[in-house]
């Protein structure tokens, strides 16, 4: 068959290091300087299904990513897991952009590099979490899209049959080529990479695109292009404080339930307390 396959992933900060992020409260944004990053744990879902479409039908997996020049390092990462290619979508311009705004950059940089058959993404972004972009991206490029696409399967070389897992079921759906699935995290285990995977990851292209590669529209570029903002932003407490409770398993129970109460949670027990 022969697709074309685009995957978009997304560079968040590692979890592991979730306590060093700070927030500039001016600009109400993520201050990322010096924290490690990785590949949206989501996108990795996706980039493994269309590594799986490859190897079944053929053809080519090219990444895009929208991050600053660090974000490489994932680049290569896809790309030794069976990416082909790797576009970075890298410049000031870019900086402070809402999903609006990321998914139009995305769409041009997908729509510079030639006809797309497929688009893969994950579902939501670790950091964000908002779940707005692969729909947005999609409505940019003019093609359908489904979201949190747990499995599919071709009817046919420009037909795909899937399976998408809604709120308290799973609909099943057909969508023409070309296409955006957006994949759920459960549809597959994405590989490892390997030593030689990572070798040859070094020798394939990785380019670096900016405003002026993608021929853009500026005012739909970064904040300017942005019309959504964080109206504000608090920092929970995470303080703790424990507290002995004393008395027989029962006394301890109805102390448990009254201080829950208190806090707002109401539960109902089939002993009598709730």
């Amino acid at each position: 068959m022969g697709l074309n396959i685009a995957v978009c992933i997304k560079s968040v900060p590692d979890p592991n290091d979730y306590d060093k992020i700070t927030i500039d409260m001016r600009t109400k944004t993520i201050t990322r300087t010096g924290i490690p990053t990785i590949v949206n744990p989501a996108d990795k879902s996706a980039l493994e299904a269309a590594l799986q479409v490859k190897e079944k039908y053929g053809g080519k997996v090219v990444v895009f990513c929208m991050a600053p020049p660090e974000a490489k390092s994932e680049l290569y990462e896809a790309m030794a897991m069976g990416a082909d290619e790797a576009v970075l979508l890298s410049d000031r311009a870019f900086a402070g952009a809402d999903t609006l705004a990321t998914s139009y950059t995305l769409a041009q940089g997908i729509k510079q590099n030639g006809a797309f058959d497929l688009v893969f993404t994950g579902t939501e972004s670790a950091d964000g979490a908002t779940a707005q972009v692969p729909s947005q991206l999609a409505e940019w490029l003019g093609i359908a899209h489904l979201w949190n696409v747990k499995e599919f399967a071709f009817n046919n070389d420009r037909e795909i049959q899937a399976k998408v897992k809604l709120d308290n079921a799973v609909g099943e759906y057909v969508i023409k080529l070309p296409a955006l699935l957006a994949v759920a995290r459960e549809a597959n285990k994405p590989r490892y990479t390997s030593a030689m995977g990572v070798m040859k990851a070094r020798k394939k292209p990785l380019a670096v695109l900016g405003k002026t590669e993608l021929k853009a529209d500026e005012s739909l570029l970064g904040q300017q292009g942005s019309p959504t903002w964080p109206g504000d932003i608090a920092i929970p407490s995470m303080a703790r404080k424990g507290q002995q409770l004393t008395g027989t398993p029962e006394e301890i129970a109805v102390q448990i339930f009254t201080k829950l109460r208190a806090a707002g949670i109401n539960l109902v027990s089939k002993g009598g307390i709730g």
